[in-house]
């Protein structure tokens, strides 16, 4: 314990990519294997562990460039990981995404049924994710990675996903992404707002204590030891289909940009409602120190400037007076956006696939990712709202509309369509480097 108290995080056995924000800009890709021999799956568990960078390692040659390594319990089953251990998981965890696709709200055309082959089948067992501020470099960390992989004949490559963050941190619907980030006590990383209490470390990070006073923990100790859950999801976005919903709902286009940033909370340069809540600010979006700092309820409790309803408020309530304690439910978020964009001012699919690459990390997948998703994205009761969803990434029925909050009279927008359709994804686990050594070290 350090002397105040605190337990000082272990980052040398911390992956990187769980606590350190990504750069901007940055491209990224995601490979998914599958483990057909036990002994090279325990093989590319010990490589790993040497490729792998941890978050001690921020001010190594390679900068804002590492790799990363997460498996799914069907991976964990292929390394031969004994069943009393496995049963010390979440049970979420064990269950996988595809099974908890109607708690998810993952129906209709983002059921598992539909998604892209092979994601939410029994073949993902490993995603190994890489990170860097440019192309180049990001080759470089793939060559690199190979060596964790290669001559491998029992893993084999079935997915390849890359993806990117521009300069503008825009994602295809045109908002500026990335904005939040919570502060975890003694990450030695920033939070991006301010006003937020620092987090407890075993909200994100297994062995330490969490907001209610709790360590989680798996067996043995050394599997979970400064691990932590991850998911990853494949969101396609209905760009034309999300433009034409602004457009058919607004009078003219300074509506239009009033409509999208009170269905998100922001202005698409990133400006918050909260703090320039009746035109854009660009200059204001663009600076990290002041986008992101604000609370709602002494200001705005009803959400006449930020609507309760919109999607970072959903996300991130902060302060508001919902139902529930809002710092259980924090999680890390990373996104990035794949396929090429719509050009500006095109109102029909042009069929391409695009989207954002998500990836949510923390230790309590029921009351952090699925409790969000569940509770705050897919339904408005936490707020008094009624059954209506998020209308950017909620799961519509087609007849729900959207409420902006209005003195005298309160603005009713047309029923929302899906603007997001989930391709896949999984439920994953990032070791530790240690756990990493002790999965390659596993004897039958």
């Amino acid at each position: 314990m350090s002397t105040n108290g605190r337990a000082a995080l272990e980052l040398d056995d911390i992956q990187r990519g769980v606590l350190t924000p990504r750069p901007t800009p940055y491209a990224a890709t995601y490979l998914v294997f599958r483990i057909d021999d036990r002994a090279h799956g325990r093989e590319l568990m010990r490589r790993a562990s040497a490729v792998v960078t941890s978050a001690a390692d921020s001010a190594s040659p390679l900068g804002e460039t590492w790799v990363s390594i997460a498996v799914t319990c069907h991976g964990l089953k292929a390394l031969g990981v004994p069943r009393a251990s496995m049963d010390t998981f979440a049970w979420e965890f064990r269950q996988g995404m595809a099974a908890r696709a109607k708690v998810l709200g993952d129906v209709d055309q983002s059921a598992p049924e539909h998604w892209e082959a092979p994601l939410g089948t029994p073949d993902v067992h490993v995603v190994l994710t890489a990170v860097a501020p440019d192309p180049t470099r990001l080759a470089g960390a793939l060559d690199r990675a190979r060596a964790a992989y290669d001559r491998l004949p029992g893993v084999t490559a079935i997915w390849r996903q890359d993806c990117y963050a521009l300069p503008t941190e825009t994602e295809h619907f045109g908002y500026r992404d990335g904005i939040s980030h919570p502060v975890v006590e003694g990450s030695g990383f920033a939070g991006s707002n301010r006003l937020e209490v620092p987090l407890k470390a075993g909200e994100f990070v297994l062995g330490y204590r969490d907001e209610i006073g709790g360590i989680r923990t798996l067996q043995p100790e050394v599997l979970g030891r400064n691990g932590s859950y991850a998911v990853f999801r494949k969101l396609h976005q209905r760009v034309a289909l999300f433009r034409c919903y602004l457009r058919d709902n607004a009078t003219g286009p300074e509506d239009e940009e009033l409509l999208a940033a009170k269905i998100m909370g922001r202005w698409r340069s990133g400006a918050p409602l909260a703090l320039s809540p009746q035109h854009d600010h660009p200059a204001l979006g663009a600076d990290p120190q002041r986008r992101n700092t604000f609370l709602y309820e002494q200001d705005d409790p009803v959400g006449f400037t930020t609507p309760s309803g919109c999607h970072i408020r959903r996300a991130n309530p902060r302060d508001a007076s919902v139902a529930g304690e809002v710092r259980l439910h924090r999680m890390i978020r990373r996104g990035a956006a794949y396929g090429p964009a719509l050009p500006e001012g095109v109102l029909e699919d042009d069929g391409a696939d695009r989207g954002l690459m998500f990836a949510f990390i923390g230790a309590h997948l029921g009351r952090q990712f699925e409790f969000v998703q569940s509770e705050w994205m897919n339904d408005s009761v936490f707020f008094g709202g009624g059954n209506a969803g998020d209308p950017v990434t909620g799961s519509h029925d087609g007849v729900t509309g959207y409420t902006i909050p209005r003195r005298p009279v309160r603005r009713r927008l047309s029923p929302l369509p899906r603007f997001v359709v989930t391709r896949g994804g999984e439920y994953c686990f990032l070791p530790g480097l240690n756990a990493l050594r002790w999965l390659g070290d596993l004897r039958d």
